[in-house]
């Protein structure tokens, strides 16, 4: 195990540890007599005091990183949740916050008073503020407008005009421009008398008195390079840069393959408007593919795990309509060959096999081209190409494996015609479910959907009703 693997998994444990002590105290408290809680919660709004197991927590909960806490409030039932909540520190709300699902988020600010909410928003950034905006009521949006200065105002309001899944909507303000004309030596005093620096700084952009980005010139050889040269001597000016535009997902592929940390952001004008940082990409990164695994099951991404049964039942009801519609589809195909199936009871044992392996080689091409669509990779010169090499993988494939299964079927069943059947309906199904995997995924891509949502649900539907239609209607005409 590398030293790395070992803090991550110490702080796991770490972790799961505290939420266990936190269930552990939240239950003990919750088993005290009624009555001396009675009395416990009136010292308490009294004299603002915390009960002995209150305070305990608070101590367990004020050691917390943020992202920490907004773990721990993610693993508990609401009621629980809104209880450690009220024990966060005021100056961590804005933070927590932001580390959360958005479905929790939700139960948090739903009992945030508009006070709590402003100062929440206060400890925050504009860029921050914008991530939390959309679950904001207006008139704490308004309120939040009012006490910016006319800058952040402005950044603020154009980030909440942009489309989330846009740079704009993701960059961050707060960073350190410098001019060209000045030396190394000033640019260091310069920091120096500053004293600090924003996070993930790595490099500092150099522009001209219009602001138009220049170049950018890394702290590596600000701190190395000769106090005496100029910026512009040693500056780099291959700068990876983005538009206000640019889709977050692309720039998430850029941050990987030039392994940036931040980069700017740029106008049509090439003038510097912001940077993205490596923690927003991770963040955008993160989302998408929790979004894609729910997706591929027919969930929408904003589900609290502790929410209400009703809430989480209308959640799922859609695709498991679709389901049932298409299992019965299923049902009715098996019906057609219910004479069949009497006279020859193997095929009731061998059938379920075919569909299996179908519904496995339409998964496994499907589950390929979402992840790359997802990166990019299909464009309208290499789809067809791809869709023919998927069509010969699932024909060898159905050959070998149609083979072991007619050779399983005759060793079984001594019946030459049965595993005849066996192989051949294996070989179909399987460039048939290639065929599905392919077709559903880029046909809900090509209408501006996203192709991962509900493609295993259709999928399985697709190739159990194919699975069975096309092997018992090989042994209808074989047998």
């Amino acid at each position: 195990m590398t030293p790395q693997a070992a803090v991550t998994n110490t702080q796991e444990d770490y972790l799961r540890s505290t939420l266990d002590d936190i269930l552990e105290s939240l239950e003990d408290d919750s088993e005290s007599d009624e009555e001396s809680a009675r009395q416990l919660n009136l010292k308490t709004a009294l004299n603002n005091e915390l009960s002995p197991g209150e305070a305990r927590l608070k101590r367990i909960i004020d050691d917390l990183h943020p992202g920490d806490i907004a773990y721990i409030l993610e693993a508990l039932p609401v009621s629980a949740r809104l209880k450690i909540w009220n024990l966060v520190a005021p100056d961590q709300d804005g933070p927590v916050l932001l580390e959360v699902t958005d479905a929790v988020r939700e139960t948090l600010i739903a009992v945030m008073d508009r006070s709590e909410l402003l100062c929440a928003t206060e400890q925050l950034g504009t860029d921050e503020i914008a991530d939390l905006a959309p679950d904001l009521p207006d008139d704490v949006i308004h309120d939040v407008l009012v006490a910016l200065n006319d800058q952040n105002r402005r950044q603020l309001e154009s980030v909440l005009a942009s489309d989330e899944n846009s740079v704009a909507a993701l960059m961050d303000f707060n960073m350190l421009t410098i001019p060209e004309d000045t030396t190394l030596r000033a640019v260091l005093r310069f920091l120096r008398i500053r004293g600090s620096l924003p996070e993930h700084t790595d490099k500092l952009f150099v522009v001209d008195d219009d602001s138009v980005l220049k170049g950018v010139l890394s702290l590596k050889r600000l701190i190395l390079g000769n106090p005496d040269r100029l910026v512009s001597d040693v500056m780099a000016t291959d700068v990876v840069c983005f538009q206000l535009m640019d889709d977050a997902h692309e720039v998430a592929r850029a941050f990987e393959r030039y392994d940036l940390v931040t980069a700017p952001v740029v106008n049509e004008k090439h003038e510097l408007q912001g940077r993205i940082r490596v923690d927003a990409i991770v963040d955008v990164i993160r989302r998408h593919s929790d979004e894609e695994q729910l997706a591929e099951a027919g969930l929408r991404e904003d589900e609290d795990i502790f929410s209400s049964v009703w809430k989480s039942a209308r959640n799922r009801w859609f695709w498991l309509a679709i389901n049932l519609i298409t299992a019965f589809v299923s049902t009715r195909v098996i019906g057609l060959f219910e004479d069949t199936i009497v006279r020859i009871v193997a095929l009731a044992s061998l059938m379920p096999i075919v569909a299996g392996m179908g519904g496995n080689t339409g998964n496994q091409t499907s589950m390929m081209l979402v992840r790359s669509l997802a990166m990019g990779l299909i464009t309208t010169n290499n789809v067809r190409r791809l869709i023919f090499k998927e069509i010969l993988i699932s024909i060898l494939n159905g050959m070998l494996w149609g083979s072991i299964l007619g050779a399983l079927a005759y060793g079984l069943y001594r019946d030459p015609q049965l595993g005849l059947v066996m192989a051949g309906a294996t070989l179909i199904n399987l460039v048939v479910a290639a065929v599905m995997g392919l077709i559903i995924p880029l046909t809900r891509h090509r209408m501006g959907l996203d192709p991962a949502m509900g493609t295993s649900v259709l999928l399985t539907a697709m190739t159990d009703g194919m699975g069975f239609l096309i092997f018992l209607g090989l042994a209808s005409v074989v047998l």
